[in-house]
């Protein structure tokens, strides 16, 4: 024999996803009455009680309206600003919803309701839920922050800096070794460097029938394994206020670059100024909070910086990461990529690396990137390595679709 929970125990057990005694429609006016808020016009006529009225509290100080509105659809928040009501606030959003959901409240308070300064509290970092966005504010408050505040601030980062590197640092560091070996493999091996797969497949025009057999005409092998520095690449970072997520994710790849030891890795971050972080990359935390973000662009300036660090143009690999919008001296930006180029740099030029897709960026300085060879594309973080790979190997670049 099997009982029906009822709607409470349902509730209370967090599983309200599905309609209690098979009621749909029911359901689905409790989720409209979710939706649309407590307003007498929502015509649902649904009231809500234990959990759901709970949740619908969370949701209308984020989302609804003021008691008085301010005219047209205005909305307030209801949590006033006490710190010790938003870490309340924080706490229930993270017992009614997802860490997902939780992430998106969180951003939308912060953008909404003007919570930023409240993250220089200690309460309120304990209390929110981690993830790259949130760093990205931090970052942007780091010169406000006061000392009480820091080493809270730097264990939230540190938590977010530790997940990203679980799940992006085995896969980066297996596909640009793969590259690597590729990118050094000779035409005049030693017998015991032989690789006979690829050997095979160079000379399957060369098999004789009658002896069943391949005649190797050229041989294809891997270079012997080098502790040198096979290649160089220079991580050029836009640290302007609409590239906090790619500055985050950047300062991961960098320190995960790093820690290959045939890559010689530099990373740079600029706004009207330029840092060279190269020195903190043992620590990608050290080198966020070496970030600062704001301010104006100057791409100029800063592809100057790298093309003086470069000694080996060939082996090296520029990675710009920028909406382009810049500040400086625009055909000297152009100029300086095209000297490149022609010495052999590979040039990356990446819109965002984050997980959103493309922000607004220059059209017609992406344009013109493409047209000296280094076209302009957002990139998500597990689709990096690949294009790392391929421009190591110096490969046509792997362009995600644009659709």
């Amino acid at each position: 024999m099997t009982v029906e929970p009822t709607r409470d125990e349902a509730e209370s057990t967090g599983d309200a996803s599905e309609p209690a005694g098979g009621d749909a429609a029911e359901e689905r006016l409790r989720r409209w009455r979710l939706v649309l808020g407590g307003d007498p016009a929502d015509g649902t006529g649904h009231p809500l009680t234990g959990r759901d009225a709970a949740m619908d509290k969370a949701l209308t100080a984020l989302y609804g309206k003021e008691t008085a509105p301010r005219g047209g659809r205005d909305r307030a928040a209801g949590l006033g600003g006490s710190a010790p009501a938003v870490a309340r606030w924080l706490g229930d959003i993270r017992t009614y919803f997802p860490s997902s959901v939780v992430q998106v409240m969180q951003r939308d308070a912060i953008d909404r309701l003007g919570l930023a300064t409240l993250l220089l509290e200690p309460e309120m970092l304990e209390a929110v839920e981690p993830d790259v966005h949130l760093v990205g504010t931090l970052l942007s408050l780091n010169q406000a922050m006061p000392e009480t505040t820091k080493e809270t601030a730097r264990a939230v980062v540190r938590k977010v800096v530790e997940d990203l590197e679980k799940r992006l640092a085995a896969r980066t560091r297996a596909t640009l070794t793969g590259a690597l070996d590729r990118s050094a493999r000779v035409t005049r091996p030693r017998h015991r460097d032989i690789d006979w797969h690829r050997t095979i497949s160079a000379n399957l025009r060369h098999y004789l029938p009658e002896y069943r057999t391949v005649v190797p005409e050229r041989l294809v092998g891997h270079g012997r394994a080098s502790r040198s520095v096979g290649r160089e690449v220079v991580l050029c970072v836009d640290q302007s206020g609409s590239m906090a997520a790619s500055v985050v994710y950047a300062s991961v790849f960098a320190a995960v670059l790093a820690s290959v030891p045939s890559i010689a890795t530099r990373l740079v971050v600029f706004d009207t100024a330029v840092a060279d972080l190269t020195d903190r990359l043992d620590d990608p935390v050290d080198v966020l909070f070496g970030t600062r973000l704001g301010g104006g662009t100057d791409i100029n300036r800063a592809l100057a910086y790298c093309q003086s660090r470069i000694t080996r143009p060939a082996e090296t690999v520029v990675v710009l990461i920028s909406d382009l919008y810049e500040g400086g001296i625009r055909d000297e930006m152009l100029r300086r990529v095209a000297a490149m180029r022609a010495a052999g740099v590979g040039f990356v030029t990446l819109l965002a690396l984050s997980d959103e897709g493309a922000p607004a960026y220059d059209r017609e300085h992406a344009a013109a990137l493409a047209a000296l060879g280094a076209p302009a594309f957002a990139c998500t973080p597990d689709h990096f390595p690949e294009v790392m790979a391929a421009a190591i190997e110096r490969q046509p670049l792997p362009i995600p679709d644009a659709g």
